[in-house]
């Protein structure tokens, strides 16, 4: 302290001797040479320097995905991405909603099945390998109304990578030691769910076969036990022959460039037969789904697909102990009304589940065995609550979180690939991500009322798991979401 009034004081003398202004009020700074700096604006152009000139939108985004129909129905569709590796795969309009006229499980062997042994690879190794030569993957996964092969590689072996899938999509051998490990890998998936401490994936499947009593989208995603013996050769083929044809397909790429797509599927998918034989798209199950209860009703419109997945944002909640974190729901209604309201509950989170041409809207929570009644309860005043005027603040929060969401997850590639896939299969063209956030901003207060009441109108449809002694008869969920204020109706007991 004594050393600093003399440190400052020689501090100055320097400054002085190097800048002949005074030092309070202007800082000085010089070249090494000893010459000072010119005054520099900041805010206006430098003298002499061209004028720069900005990259801007030229209108060309409209045309982001490119869509081409092939001469045997095959739709070809590409979007471009900066990146020296694209994501390429084949969607087939096929799933478990189509198996009605046989036995439940054919999707998920299929999907267990896909990149095995074809007609160019003698097993699922040498594509491994094959696939290793331009570091690439394969995936194949399978949902209730699409079945999705999928190739993530570099862009120079896009010619190997589509020559690939088009072998393992129409050419695969099915050979009968595959098949017996299949049934083995089914199951032990098949005891692996039940043994599973999260239950979601078992309601998830319960609550579409409630909602939708046998069919399409209500059929068994998972292959029953029962049938896991069933399903041999000759029934794969009499299915793929029915739903693999190319009008029911789409060749989907990101990261590539369309013509060069386009090529490669007329060389690989325009004039090839399948081991199965020639297709009959006559026999293909066209059945709408049929919704037969559940808390949620028919998506019968398009319209209605926004608004709902508003709702669902609106809704949110999630875990006890992850619910509060940032960006996970803090101010959603699940939260806010549910689980930081009654510590007891573990879980309360909502569910959006669409499809061409229904869609449900659930609620999953879960909670000690003792309060599910009261779990119940509350969960019925929450639906009641959604045909209430939703608040302007929490509408716009909810509607900036959805746009936030889909922007963050088209940042992926392989996010990318699936959206213009599913969007081609399903209605021949793609709306482009500035399309639905402008879908999403015209959401209004009165279209959530709307969907909303329109949704309580029809039955509920109940699906639980575990102690269910306390669970309300079906009768009085029914009355609770047709009341004014969702609350159970009242019993007494001499004895509990």
């Amino acid at each position: 302290q004594r050393l600093w009034p003399t440190f400052m004081a020689t501090f100055k003398r320097k400054c002085a001797s190097l800048c002949p202004t005074p030092f309070e009020g202007q800082i000085c700074r010089q070249y090494s040479s000893g010459s000072a700096y010119p005054s520099v604006s900041l805010s206006t152009p430098l003298p002499g320097i061209p004028k720069p000139v900005f990259a801007s939108v030229d209108g060309q985004e409209k045309y982001e995905t490119k869509i081409t129909t092939l001469e045997n129905g095959l739709k070809v569709a590409s979007q471009n991405k900066f990146g020296q590796f694209c994501t390429v795969g084949i969607l087939v309009n096929s799933g478990s909603r189509h198996e009605a006229k046989y036995p439940s499980g054919i999707a998920h062997f299929l999907e267990k099945l896909s990149f095995s042994s074809t007609a160019q690879f003698e097993s699922k190794d040498e594509i491994l390998l094959t696939l290793e030569k331009h570091g690439g993957i394969c995936d194949c996964q399978t949902s209730r109304d699409t079945t999705m092969y999928a190739v993530s590689a570099e862009v120079k072996g896009l010619d190997t990578v589509v020559n690939l899938l088009s072998d393992a999509v129409l050419q695969p051998r099915l050979l009968d030691e595959e098949i017996e490990m299949t049934r083995m890998a089914v199951r032990f998936e098949l005891e692996d769910l039940n043994m599973r401490p999260d239950p979601e994936p078992l309601l998830t499947e319960m609550i579409h076969a409630a909602a939708y009593r046998g069919n399409t989208v209500g059929l068994p995603r998972f292959c029953p036990p029962e049938n896991v013996e069933k399903i041999d050769r000759k029934l794969l083929h009499k299915y793929l022959q029915s739903y693999y044809c190319p009008q029911r397909m789409v060749l989907a790429g990101v990261g590539v460039e369309h013509e060069q797509l386009v090529q490669c599927a007329r060389k690989y998918l325009l004039n090839v037969k399948p081991v199965w034989g020639a297709s009959t798209p006559a026999n293909v199950d066209k059945s709408v789904a049929q919704y037969t209860g559940g808390i949620l009703s028919c998506l019968s419109h398009e319209d209605d697909f926004i608004p709902f997945a508003v709702l669902n944002m609106m809704m949110g909640g999630g875990g006890s102990f992850s619910a509060g974190g940032p960006g996970k729901g803090m101010f959603t209604r699940l939260y806010l009304n549910v689980l930081n309201r009654h510590h007891w509950m573990y879980n309360a989170t909502s569910y959006h589940h669409s499809y061409e041409d229904s869609g449900l809207l659930c609620i999953h929570a879960s909670a000690d065995p003792r309060q599910v009644r009261e779990m119940v309860e509350i969960i019925t005043r929450e639906f009641i609550q959604m045909t209430g005027t939703a608040g302007e603040m929490e509408l716009e929060r909810a509607k900036t979180q959805l746009k936030s969401m889909l922007m963050m997850n088209l940042e992926s590639r392989p996010v990318i690939f699936e959206d213009v896939g599913r969007q081609v299969l399903a209605t021949g063209k793609r709306k482009l991500p500035h399309e639905l956030c402008e879908l999403i901003s015209n959401v209004t207060a009165s279209d959530i009322k709307r969907v909303t009441t329109k949704m309580l109108r029809s039955k509920p449809a109940v699906a639980a798991l575990g102690d269910l002694t306390e669970l309300p008869s079906y009768e009085d969920i029914q009355a609770a979401l047709s009341s004014k204020d969702g609350r159970l109706p009242r019993i007494y007991r001499l004895f509990r």
